[in-house]
């Protein structure tokens, strides 16, 4: 038992932890019972009697109540979206930017988050990338700040090596130069606690497949409010302040929600939605903190472990700089992904390495199953090379 919460309990909520060694929560979470079971239910309302309307779209307000709360929010302040991808698409072609502004983010950051704003380049909008360093902070964005400078975007945590950013620390450059601040915080959201007011951001956008226990195709975007400059790219009637009634649009009435609903389009991923209402109820009742905790010792274990190895790690090692779950180990992705999985161990393959991705869920016992098979599998390599120094000697 983890001295944070009872793990053995809260590992009974995802049976695919206990058929194989999942650490793989960064590429998306196993299903929990509480998730599964809402959507089950949306299906049973659905079959039996065409689907409660109202009763559905309260649930997407409940839910949307509960996010809101969940990052330090108001619930007029999230819209519903398909994807990060999306989230981040609406939040570049919202911002008010011209021919010959800038924009600035990291080299080798997520590609969906770069290619929101690359796109604007046709517009004649500049895309310019700061090195990608184990820690980036404000000081490393304030150099390349000139007069053209107008968004900084960037991710919380990265995907690849689990960097993370002093994104606090950016948000307050931003509000001191009076510059768009949008963050991605996919790979952080529901192990790294969020404060989105903390942020000082103008729109924070993530999807809700890997930290947020629901399946692929529901994301979250959130807008500050004040910022009534900012438009969507695309419009519906549920974007409007006042939608008609009689379902007929009329020119005169284009006036945009004042809510973070005037980015919303047309029809919700309704058995999504009450499937993160649930997985929002398990994880606030554990606590974040708690989740984060967990995953930061075991974290410490792992690398306590491969250092026995002499394996390296990819990426920071100091937890202040690194995030709580995110690990990558410094073995050839071709070489060793086949092994792992037919070992019955689930990780993902990365740029420098193979991923292992941490949940509420995991255990020690599942960081032991890894190392395990990593040293088996270095054994006779290791039985080598000490019969070779021992003959040198």
């Amino acid at each position: 038992m983890s001295q944070h919460y009872d793990v053995a309990a809260v590992r009974k909520a995802f049976p695919a932890a206990e058929s194989i060694v999942y650490l793989d929560a960064g590429f998306q979470t196993p299903l929990a019972r509480p998730v599964k079971e809402a959507y089950e239910r949306f299906l049973r309302e659905g079959y039996e009697t065409a689907g409660p309307k109202q009763v559905w779209l309260n649930r997407l307000e409940e839910t949307r109540t509960k996010l809101a709360h969940f990052i330090g929010a108001r619930p007029e302040e999230v819209a519903f979206t398909k994807n990060t991808s999306e989230s981040m698409n609406i939040a570049a072609n919202a911002l008010p930017l011209r021919p010959g502004d800038k924009v600035l983010m990291i080299d080798g950051d997520h590609p969906n988050n770069a290619y929101a704003f690359l796109n604007l380049k046709k517009k004649g909008v500049e895309v310019a990338f700061i090195p990608m360093t184990e820690v980036v902070d404000a000081e490393s964005f304030r150099p390349h700040i000139d007069d053209k400078t107008r968004v900084i975007s960037m991710s919380q945590v990265t995907f690849h090596a689990g960097h993370r950013f002093d994104v606090e620390s950016v948000g307050r450059l931003c509000k001191e130069k009076g510059l768009y601040f949008v963050v991605d915080v996919m790979q952080g959201i529901g192990v790294v606690p969020l404060d989105v007011k903390a942020l000082h951001a103008t729109f924070v956008g993530s999807g809700t497949h890997k930290g947020l226990l629901t399946p692929q195709g529901l994301g979250l975007l959130w807008w500050d409010t004040r910022l009534t400059e900012l438009e969507p790219a695309y419009m519906a009637a549920i974007s409007l302040a006042a939608p008609p009634s009689d379902f007929i649009a009329r020119p005169d009435n284009m006036a945009l929600a004042p809510s973070a609903g005037r980015f919303e389009l047309g029809n919700f991923n309704l058995p999504a939605i009450q499937g993160l209402g649930a997985a929002l109820d398990l994880i606030g009742s554990i606590g974040v903190e708690k989740i984060q905790a967990h995953c930061y010792e075991l974290g410490d274990y792992l690398i306590e472990q491969l250092d026995q190895l002499g394996v390296d790690l990819v990426g920071p090692r100091e937890r202040r700089h690194r995030a709580p779950h995110i690990y990558v180990i410094a073995l050839p992705a071709g070489e060793w992904l086949d092994y792992l999985t037919l070992s019955g161990i689930r990780v993902s393959p990365e740029r420098d390495g193979i991923r292992v991705s941490l949940g509420m869920f995991n255990t020690a016992e599942d960081i032991d199953r890894l190392i395990e098979a990593i040293r088996a599998r270095n054994a006779p390599s290791m039985q080598a090379r000490t019969a070779v120094l021992s003959t040198l000697g």
